[in-house]
């Protein structure tokens, strides 16, 4: 692979990852974090740019990316987790969010009539027939995203912060509470929160594939220039985020914002005027269709392998027609109904791709270490699930809300840690070895 092919793969990569939510969370936490700004980016770009890097990377370090990392806990668990997170992140929530916001923010702003289901319906046919067109040869993927879509995105990105970081120069604000106390910490969480490490296991299967059409076929090469394009892609992600944050924290503020979407909007309307609106748009809209994209490609490239019964275009079809149908509900609906399911996979998705690293060192105690780090896991994540769902006051909530990091959603970190170190400790006991 020469040069260019590794920096359009790190473009589409990029494109794949830059969804709309990654988009509004940036702003935000630069409004609230103030004078507190640089450790609460620097937090939020070490789990919301550099973990889902990692995941890429974990995915080309494995023979069958999420499967194999997941089945190194054990083949049944493998498979669950693969099917549970790709249907996740893929037609019952990840794609038809990101239809979503792709009307309510981008399209919306521009109908006479955008809460009629009528209106709905039609957006959402005509982006789903463009996302199953441009999803039926995963080979041009580079080709479409990479080399046509994310130089767009990334002009309009340049074009509104650019002129953003010349006209905004007011002040930085005080911190928020929370940036106040422990910026680095809560910048950390906000970036967790993005959930992007899910989503970059099911891109890597795609930049595998990438590769293996462009003839790379050894295990190391593979490595080696998923590493390059991850860091192009990580790159493009910290300048991008720390950019939009800062115009976040930099903007002189006359109202109150509730979210990073309506800072935005107020950000290019007072730039641009209507045009702004426009603007605003096209970023919008193209980061929304990339990832929707590449989340289409990556589960029906998952599904065919595993079911080759049906063809890749023919789950395109069927994953294209679900999310379609989904994303008629309405953005509330679908967050309603996914976000526990999110809330549960998500620590266990982090934990094996840390696993993943971890591996190559540890094989004679593998399974050992990812079962006992999987069960302590397992106990924070069910909790967390059933307080998704309205039961936040359970038997296990009381018997585990004392464990550090709980309040923030991380408590799971440490009994993870402690879990592996307590199967690592058991293999040397029994002196089993691990075949994975």
């Amino acid at each position: 692979m020469g040069k260019k092919d590794i920096l359009l793969t790190g473009l589409m990569l990029f494109a794949l990852f830059f969804g709309a939510g990654n988009l509004i969370f940036p702003p935000f936490l630069g409004m609230e974090a103030g004078t507190s700004f640089w450790p609460a980016i620097i937090g939020f770009v070490i789990t919301g740019v550099s973990l889902p890097v990692l995941a890429v990377i974990a995915v080309s370090l494995s023979k069958n990316g999420i499967l194999s990392i997941g089945s190194r806990v054990h083949p049944v668990f493998g498979l669950i987790f693969a099917i549970v997170a790709y249907l996740a992140i893929g037609p019952f929530f990840g794609i038809p969010r990101g239809a979503s916001v792709a009307f309510e923010m981008g399209a919306a702003p521009f109908l006479a009539d955008s809460s009629n289901k009528g209106t709905l319906f039609i957006f959402m046919a005509v982006f789903f027939i463009v996302v199953y067109i441009l999803s039926l040869n995963p080979s041009k993927l580079v080709d479409r995203i990479g080399q046509w879509l994310t130089p767009i995105l990334l002009l309009a990105v340049a074009v509104l912060c650019i002129v953003a970081l010349a006209a905004f120069n007011a002040p930085l604000s005080a911190p928020t509470e929370k940036y106040a106390e422990a910026p680095f910490v809560t910048g950390f969480i906000e970036g967790y929160l993005t959930m992007d490490t899910i989503a970059a296991l099911a891109f890597g299967i795609v930049v595998m594939n990438t590769f293996a059409s462009r003839g790379v076929r050894d295990q190391a090469s593979k490595v080696k220039f998923t590493i390059a394009a991850g860091l192009i892609a990580g790159v493009g992600l910290s300048v991008v985020y720390i950019s939009i944050a800062w115009i976040g924290a930099k903007m002189e503020l006359t109202e109150q914002f509730t979210n990073g979407g309506e800072l935005l909007t107020a950000v290019s309307e007072a730039l641009f005027g209507e045009g702004g609106r426009a603007l605003l748009g096209i970023i919008i809209g193209l980061a929304c269709l990339t990832t929707c994209i590449g989340l289409t490609s990556a589960t029906a490239q998952f599904f065919a392998e595993k079911w080759p019964a049906v063809s890749y275009k023919g789950f395109v079809a069927i994953l294209t027609i679900i999310s379609f149908l989904i994303a008629n509900m309405g953005l509330t609906q679908i967050i309603a109904i996914s976000v526990p399911i999110l809330t549960v996979i998500y620590p266990f998705a982090i934990i094996l791709v840390l696993l993943a690293f971890l591996h190559p060192f540890v094989q004679l105690s593998s399974r050992a270490i990812h079962i006992g780090a999987i069960l302590m896991t397992a106990l924070f994540s069910l909790n967390d699930g059933l307080a998704a769902i309205g039961w936040p006051d359970t038997w296990l909530h009381q018997a585990i809300s004392w464990v550090p990091f709980f309040s923030s959603g991380l408590g799971w970190v440490l009994p993870a840690v402690a879990g592996g170190i307590g199967g690592y400790i058991v293999s040397l006991l029994t002196r089993r070895t691990s075949v994975y």
